[in-house]
């Protein structure tokens, strides 16, 4: 059984809902990314997102875009994120690790080499973004052949065939965007999410995690009554932009702990 698959069977025993934090690898600097993911794990994430900066990101909004524009500068790359991986399953064998971006670097890599190198490091999933369903075969082959799980974004506007086609491609979570727009966009609508999830459920088995547009510990609770994890991406790395490199691990704990707190009251 896969981490991801451990880690939301013991969730759903408990009745605990997955709290599952973004962060983008190289922000703020290199060599504060794994401190940030065991900072992050110690203020009770089940799940981390760890964000491949690209130049182009078009699912995500400004500060996830200036996130990924630090990171480069910075000299991150796809490679240099395996790496902290790698580095980070040195103190932390249990907790998932999800890849989260885009097609580029990988397609440059090759899909072989980087599944392979996936399983090597200790990656658990790899959501690309924009690759949709049918472009994924390929790759969904090379990552299932390495036991990583291919992980799918559905949306707000996603109609019904959709939903089945990633039902058969999809493994350890599906990740509903709540809202149309990019990362940290628009005003959550409670309402409409609580009418969509019983069309995902009809075919989607696996967990459902939320995200897009969680800003607080107050949403982030509300979300979490109607889906199997909360994903939160921009306020953390907001969190991120606003402080020093001498504080943003105990910054980024205090509000991933009131998240947590918010969650499994």
């Amino acid at each position: 059984m896969s981490r991801i698959d451990t880690t939301f069977g013991n969730l759903k025993r408990q009745q605990r809902k997955a709290l599952i934090p973004f962060i983008t690898a190289g922000d703020p600097s290199q060599q504060l990314t794994v401190p940030l993911m065991h900072g992050l794990v110690a203020a009770g994430a089940d799940v981390l997102e760890l964000g491949v900066p690209f130049s182009d990101p078009m699912a995500d909004g400004p500060v996830i875009q200036r996130a990924s524009e630090r990171a480069l500068k910075h000299g991150m790359t796809l490679r240099g994120v395996l790496s902290m991986v790698a580095e980070f399953r040195k103190q932390d064998a249990t907790t998932p690790v999800v890849l989260m971006g885009y097609g580029n670097p990988i397609e440059a890599m090759g899909w072989e080499v980087f599944a392979k190198r996936c399983e090597e490091v200790g990656v658990d999933g790899v959501l690309t973004v924009d690759f949709p369903p049918e472009e994924s075969h390929e790759a969904f082959e090379h990552l299932q052949r390495h036991n990583i799980a291919p992980i799918f974004l559905l949306a707000p506007t996603t109609n019904e065939a959709r939903i089945a086609q990633v039902a058969k491609l999809a493994r350890g979570y599906v990740y509903y965007v709540s809202l149309k727009g990019v990362t940290g966009a628009g005003n959550l609508d409670l309402s409409a999410i609580e009418q969509k999830l019983p069309q995902l459920r009809k075919h989607i088995k696996l967990p459902i995690g939320v995200g897009f547009g969680i800003r607080d510990a107050a949403t982030a609770k509300a979300v979490s009554r109607l889906c199997d994890g909360v994903v939160v991406g921009s306020r953390i790395v907001q969190e991120v932009e606003d402080s020093t490199e001498q504080n943003v691990v105990a910054n980024v704990g205090k509000l991933v702990k009131e998240l947590r707190l918010a969650i499994d009251q």
